[in-house]
């Protein structure tokens, strides 16, 4: 049991599948000496990507990684602690945590392998539960999804995470649960969003999703940000796998916002002599802005500067038309076909080609030439 134990504080995810690297915090102050003593709050991690700070009132030292028994309602949960020493009050702040008025549970001790072979058989029944707590939600007839299902440490409770698009009376549920499972029931209602970070994929960039790796807090996303930075309006690609609008859509956004900040607005149109010309679009970092005589179809566009755009809308608030519409950046035809260029000095890519050319020309030189064909006229 004791080689158990030590298993468990090698493991990296032995309490949130692999998702414990997401909240993981680097302990820059733990080379310095004796940074544990005045502070006995230590943050001990549990399943997935629930926290919480406890106060050690065991007797010996915590240390990163220990797996210990702490206080819960009722009885007592395993966890395994995450930090330890000043950095736990600096965690406290950055969460919006005040010391003063936190109620801290306690952490009792370390975990006994008894502790840990209860742990062990408590996880190893998420999973059944989890389907068939969803095939009596359905027998019920909710309108409720069970994403996930948490057993505390000494398997007298459990966390039913859900997600509902509408307000859901699980009171019937609560019961059936209970009767069949034994154990005290907490339904937990989580986000599109959550859900998709505690279940985990692959996005359409080809890597993890953001919100199982590393993503901690969810901001909302309008289709502003989309419209800010020129995306198209497709639903099917603004999507998540969520449903949700992709939270990566606002990574650049304010990127765009500070380039855009001296832009004229696009719903103003442009008044030449010609006609009257219609925003099309706009690519932001070049700071060039399409324009089009037609509101509907894109005909006779013509591309202009941010600079010159604000110089004819001043001109058509002060009655003045521009004579004619002219592309100041006109676009380069390329001067030669792009093809391949031995750049890294490697050998031609056609070398066997050539070999093979040569090849067949000294065998046409060597070949003996053709017999006349027969003919079927006889000699006379």
């Amino acid at each position: 049991m004791e080689q158990d134990i030590a298993e468990h504080k090698q493991s990296k995810c032995d309490t949130c599948g692999d998702r414990c690297g997401k909240l993981e915090v680097f302990d820059w102050l733990s080379d310095l000496p004796d940074m544990t003593d005045g502070n006995d709050i230590v943050e001990v991690q549990f399943k997935n990507t629930r926290k919480g700070f406890y106060k050690n009132t065991s007797q010996g030292k915590l240390n990163k990684r220990d797996v210990v028994a702490v206080e819960a309602s009722p009885g007592h949960d395993i966890g395994i602690v995450t930090l330890t020493g000043d950095l736990v009050l600096l965690q406290m702040k950055k969460n919006n945590v005040s010391p003063g008025n936190y109620e801290f549970k306690r952490v009792y001790r370390k975990a006994k392998p008894a502790d840990i072979e209860k742990w062990e058989e408590a996880k190893g029944l998420e999973k059944e539960t989890m389907l068939e707590s969803r095939r009596m939600a359905w027998d019920l007839g909710l309108n409720m999804k069970i994403g996930d299902v948490e057993y505390q440490g000494d398997r007298t409770k459990a966390i039913f995470y859900y997600i509902a698009d509408e307000r859901v009376d699980f009171r019937e549920l609560i019961k059936v649960l209970a009767e069949r499972f034994k154990v005290r029931i907490e339904m937990r209602q989580i986000g599109a969003r959550q859900e998709a970070g505690r279940i985990g994929g692959i996005g359409p960039c080809g890597r993890e999703l953001c919100c199982s790796t590393w993503l901690t807090n969810f901001k909302s996303v309008t289709t502003n940000a989309a419209r800010y930075q020129e995306i198209s309006l497709n639903p099917q690609k603004l999507a998540g796998q969520c449903g949700k609008l992709k939270c990566c859509l606002n990574y650049e956004l304010d990127a765009y916002l500070d380039a855009q900040q001296d832009f004229p607005n696009t719903a103003i149109p442009l008044e030449t002599e010609d006609g009257t010309y219609y925003h099309f679009k706009t690519d932001v970092f070049k700071r060039l802005m399409w324009y089009s005589a037609g509101r509907e179809n894109a005909g006779n566009v013509v591309t202009l500067t941010v600079d010159k755009v604000k110089e004819i809308i001043v001109m058509n608030k002060q009655g003045r038309k521009v004579k004619k519409m002219d592309d100041e950046v006109p676009v380069v035809a390329p001067s030669k076909e792009i093809g391949y260029e031995n750049v890294i000095g490697q050998e031609s890519i056609t070398r066997f080609d050539e070999k093979t050319n040569r090849s067949n020309k000294k065998r046409k030189k060597g070949r003996r030439p053709n017999k006349p064909p027969r003919s079927n006229e006889k000699k006379g």
